[in-house]
């Protein structure tokens, strides 16, 4: 099936009306919402129902970089992607029932600002501010921008810079102008025309492969979809094959399995369970990004109904993202599996594969006029939602943790203004970073963000955990756990840029202790490692002061339940005495007055009628 690359006069008007009417409602945003405040610029005044912040939650984890890694990763490697997705459903549990609830009794605006709350001193403060915009960049922006420019290129044709530039610049009007509401309302909307978008491509898709005849032939014609390589060396000559690139031609024996043996290359279940799970804490409990929308919420109940929302709404990316993924390989075999680094530049640019382009492929092959729009609408949904979410938390980030620490006296006016500056710089880095993206190895780019995240993340998940979890760890030994996890991650991350995995036909002289240990398996080491210098520092120094847990941990949080019921308890048993004294008052008022008015013609009527709160007839 070849690629039909045309988009018509209907498809750049869907995208049309998708742009305006991002902006309508961006305007309405800015016109309903008072951006005048920290709380209203940062987190929307605090008032967001759990619906519209359930909807911003998934549509700011679902960018463009899953549309083309979680598709891509499914073409390659099969089902296994899918267990970030189911991973994440509980995450978010964990987020809205045991995190949330002490962020918001800490009364904090970001991340680092907790971390100083409960553990003291600013040196955490900033650590986790500075990694935390390095990620941005590096795992998020860049990424996101990627993607983007892959989608725009395979689809349109334009020009790749024009494309990037001018979706940055509208994204940063957007998040500008209309701070954490017009993002979060805007997230809504695309929310719906994502979902809707990608039901239609997976419905169609699944009748173009004959998917209605059952999953069992689906399953058969993945599985053979193998690039035809006697056909591939007969259309281009200069081509060079190996038979070592061999193995990854076929699709894995196991591909339609989620979690796979100890050493599988793509997802060992030990590595899964016991490093990924740690760090993925780190992404959907504690990342700004993730926990600023929960903020926004109008109190815990909204909060928490917004993470269950969600939650459900990620079992979608299964069915709507890595399922068209493998059906493009389907269609597409003898592309996105090119036998050789030589077959991967001439399809798609990249020497390290070519199963990224697996969505944007299919959805130039078998979606009709229209809907092409509404699919390349839905792209520019997922990267402006990603990329709006990044320039708010990025910009509250480096406002309240990093500008508000050097300038001591600032007002709340100054404030924003700050936050709406930093945005504009952070569209400077943006598109300043675009060649670097595009000379980045192309692969399979949704490992790409797991692996350098897995590196760096985990400490930060141990210090969250600890700290909300365990009252007696101190600041001390978070910051030693803290720097003990990240030199090691970072040493890691830095040997595994060096020491770069082969291209097929190469080959390995990478070290052992990075060829075999798996990037989930260090995710594991680190956090526990990371965990456990903690609590010993801690325990072998001095324990933080009640004023510093009293808020920050979920002791403090059951402690003020206790204290608010024996508040109400006390409450209710002076007012049962004082009605009780008040019965007694009226008993005797009525015998003295029933006394006077024995001999008296009137009839005597009950005085305590007169007590509607506490009378007893």
């Amino acid at each position: 099936m070849a690629p039909n690359t045309t988009m018509e006069v209907a498809d750049i008007a869907v995208v049309a009306v998708y742009f305006l009417l991002v902006l309508v409602i961006g305007l309405l945003a800015m016109l309903k919402a008072n951006r005048s405040t920290v709380s209203g610029y940062f987190l929307a005044g605090r008032s967001m129902n759990w619906a519209a912040v359930g909807a911003s939650l998934f549509v700011s984890n679902i960018g463009s970089e899953h549309f083309i890694g979680l598709a891509g990763s499914g073409a390659a490697s099969g089902f296994s992607v899918a267990a970030w997705e189911f991973n994440a459903l509980l995450l978010l549990q964990l987020l809205g029932w045991m995190f949330i609830p002490v962020y918001i009794l800490s009364g904090v605006f970001t991340m680092p600002e907790y971390l100083s709350k409960r553990y003291g001193g600013r040196r955490l403060k900033v650590y986790f501010a500075a990694l935390s915009l390095i990620l941005y960049i590096f795992t998020k922006l860049s990424v996101d921008l990627y993607a983007g420019a892959l989608f725009i290129q395979e689809s349109l044709g334009w020009n790749l810079y024009l494309s990037i530039i001018l979706l940055i610049t509208m994204t940063a009007l957007l998040t500008v102008t209309g701070g954490l509401v017009a993002v979060i309302y805007t997230d809504t909307v695309q929310a719906f025309l994502m979902i809707a978008g990608a039901l239609c491509l997976t419905a169609i898709s699944l009748f173009k492969v004959g998917g209605f005849e059952g999953p069992l032939c689906n399953e058969i014609k993945y599985m053979q979809a193998a690039p035809n390589i006697t056909a591939i060396l007969l259309s281009s000559p200069n081509l060079t094959y190996s038979e070592s690139c061999h193995h990854h031609l076929n699709p894995k024996p196991d591909a339609l399995r989620i979690l796979r043996g100890p050493r599988d290359p793509d997802l060992p279940w030990p590595g899964f369970l016991l490093g990924q799970t740690p760090a993925s804490i780190w992404y959907w409990c504690t990342d700004q990004v993730i926990v600023q929308r929960v903020l926004a919420a109008k109190n815990v109940a909204h909060a928490k109904g917004s993470t269950i929302m969600a939650g459900f709404l990620k079992i979608l990316p299964m069915f709507i993202i890595v399922i068209p993924g493998m059906i493009s390989r389907i269609f597409f075999a003898d592309e996105l599996a090119c036998i050789s680094p030589d077959h991967c530049v001439e399809v798609c640019g990249s020497a390290a594969g070519c199963s990224n382009v697996a969505y944007p492929r299919l959805v130039m092959s078998v979606m009709p006029v229209g809907l092409r729009g509404l699919m390349m609408a839905v792209m520019i949904a997922a990267l402006m939602s990603d990329l709006d979410s990044i320039f708010n938390s990025a910009s509250t980030i480096f406002t309240l943790d990093i500008y508000k620490m050097l300038r001591k006296q600032v007002s709340s006016r100054e404030l924003v203004i700050v936050g709406r500056l930093f945005v504009l710089f952070m569209v400077v880095i943006s598109i300043a970073w675009v060649p670097v993206i595009i000379e980045m190895q192309g692969g399979q780019m949704f490992y790409y963000i797991q692996e350098v995240s897995d590196y760096l993340t985990p400490p930060i998940a141990a210090l969250f955990l600890l700290g909300v979890l365990c009252h007696r760890c101190n600041e001390t030994g978070a910051f030693c756990g803290g720097m003990v996890g990240f030199a090691l991650g970072a040493l890691r991350l830095v040997l595994a840029f060096v020491y770069r995995e082969p291209h097929c036909g190469q080959p390995d002289e990478r070290p052992s202790f990075i060829k075999d240990v798996h990037f989930m398996y260090v995710a594991a080491i680190l956090f526990w490692v990371s965990a456990l210098v903690t609590v010993a520092v801690s325990l072998s120094t001095s324990p933080p002061r009640k004023e510093q847990i009293r808020t920050t941990t979920l002791w403090g949080l059951k402690e003020r339940k206790r204290l608010k019921q024996q508040g109400r308890d006390k409450a209710e048993e002076v007012v049962i005495v004082g009605c009780q004294n008040m019965l007694n008052d009226v008993d005797m008022l009525s015998g003295d007055l029933a006394h006077r008015h024995a001999n008296s013609e009137r009839p005597f009527k009950h005085v305590w009628t007169c007590c509607p709160t506490c009378h007893v007839n």
